[in-house]
């Protein structure tokens, strides 16, 4: 019986070649600004145009400022590089939702929510967080340049085929643990190379009884642990945050689509080639302490000891401890920080700013703490206003910014200063990830909330109504 991976790959691969890849045919590529300008070189110098024009979708995000929006962009890299963007669409006839365009936001919120990511697709991007999109049912995984030209020019891409592994995670989150803390908490166990050579499916209870936007927060990190991608198999909860969106099916095509999507599963006797199990109740909201978002651990715990740690990485990690100007033992509870940003392809969505809002609710923001909330999208953007959370988050002392991937990578005007502290909702911790010298703290939406009403480090299960 084969898994749910199995079954979408072998549906799409178009020829094999022996001892070597498999040519893979691609229902959607993504292009943002910074991985594509050298693949549309390659296709003018090869005199080439997109096979499937229709089947390809741009938007700028990486470089795209979070205020005046409606002004030029400032930075002269950042503004070739979206002007490259636009240019290349244009010329070549692809869809492109450029900076203020209504459908604009960051490409991995942008098409879950508006169902051009479609259970059973092939989805590549040249961003390794294309996983994100695996939650829809998807297999969809991240490409580089090279390979982004080969899928403009053939809709196809040469791709060695994957392992299988499923990760259960059994019974039920506890109070304030969210989907983003299930994920830290996996990378803690599995380490930032535990899954390499794998596509990892999430099963279980706690799995299933996720939302659609807790389910892409888990599939997004699914990369940060070494795999090539991660899936939810589709079920009422996808169906249901499918219908009726923008380039969702309808009518007799939306009941067709749901009647093979109920297919995609995998069977009871199927054999991945790695299965591992977690319990939720082992899971507290989590909280990153070192450089790599595997360095993670529960809230109430304290920085691990050198000597808990392989032998071989113990250079490493005391090198992580001393960028972070963090002490073995200390508590992580407590202790004050500068930033907080909430947003990015893996918390910007609408249950993220549910969530914050939450907690911020009828308090204020702390006096010390620069606080950036980023709408994933426009649509985000609208939800929060119309749901009344801009209110809420305006009494609280906060601001909303415009779309964009904002501080998550700094290739933008959000960048956290050297030195300085920041509980971030966004994928990765690395040094300088957030601007030269900044010092990241992996979180989620409720912990980034209690940090930015207290100024520190602080359990949010303490301050949650």
């Amino acid at each position: 019986m084969n898994t749910l991976f199995d079954k979408i790959w072998d549906a799409h691969v178009v020829a094999t070649i022996e001892d070597g890849p498999v040519q893979l045919y691609v229902d959607r590529l993504y292009c943002h600004e910074v991985t594509s300008p050298q693949a549309f070189a390659g296709l003018r110098a090869r005199r080439l145009t997109p096979l499937r024009p229709e089947r390809i979708f741009c938007m700028p995000d990486h470089n795209t400022p979070t205020r005046d929006q409606d002004k030029p962009i400032e930075d002269p890299v950042s503004k070739a590089q979206v002007d490259t963007l636009a240019k290349n669409a244009k010329d070549f006839g692809l869809t492109c939702f450029g900076m203020m365009h209504p459908k604009n936001g960051i490409i991995h919120v942008v098409g879950p929510e508006r169902a051009l990511t479609l259970p059973g697709m092939t989805v590549v991007c040249g961003d390794s967080h294309t996983s994100t999109h695996g939650a829809l049912g998807a297999v969809a995984f991240g490409i580089g340049t090279s390979e982004v030209e080969m899928a403009l020019a053939s809709q196809c891409i040469l791709q060695q085929k994957p392992k299988t592994m499923r990760i259960r995670i059994e019974g039920t989150p506890g109070r304030g643990v969210t989907a983003k803390d299930v994920a830290l908490y996996v990378m803690s166990k599995m380490t930032t190379g535990g899954a390499t050579g794998y596509f990892v499916e999430y099963a279980g209870p706690a799995v299933r009884n996720l939302t659609m936007e807790g389910r892409l927060t888990l599939c997004n990190l699914s990369i940060e642990m070494g795999a090539r991608g991660g899936m939810v198999a589709p079920d009422e909860t996808t169906f249901a945050y499918l219908k009726d969106r923008e380039y969702a099916p309808r009518g007799e095509a939306w009941d067709s689509a749901v009647a093979y999507w109920k297919t995609l599963a995998s069977g009871p006797d199927a054999v991945f080639d790695r299965e591992v199990l977690f319990h939720a109740d082992d899971i507290e909201p989590m909280i990153t302490y070192g450089t790599n978002p595997g360095m993670g651990t529960g809230i109430t715990q304290s920085v691990p000891l050198a000597c808990t740690m392989p032998e071989a990485g113990r250079a490493s990690y005391k090198k992580s401890l001393d960028y972070m100007g963090f002490d073995e033992g200390e508590p992580l509870a407590g202790k004050p920080v500068d930033y907080v940003f909430l947003g990015s392809c893996t918390n910007g969505r609408i249950e993220d700013f549910r969530l914050f809002a939450s907690v911020v609710k009828g308090r204020r923001k702390a006096p010390g703490i620069t606080a950036w909330l980023v709408p994933g999208s426009w649509m985000v953007d609208a939800q929060i206003r119309e749901e009344g959370l801009d209110k809420i988050l305006e009494e609280a002392g906060f601001k909303l910014r415009q779309p964009g991937c904002s501080a998550c990578l700094a290739m933008n005007d959000d960048k956290i200063p050297a030195g300085k502290y920041a509980v971030s909702t966004s994928n990765r911790n690395f040094e300088g990830r957030q601007g030269p010298g900044s010092r990241t703290l992996l979180a989620s939406p409720l912990v980034a909330a209690a940090a930015a009403i207290t100024g520190k480090v602080t359990d949010p299960r303490e301050i949650m109504n």
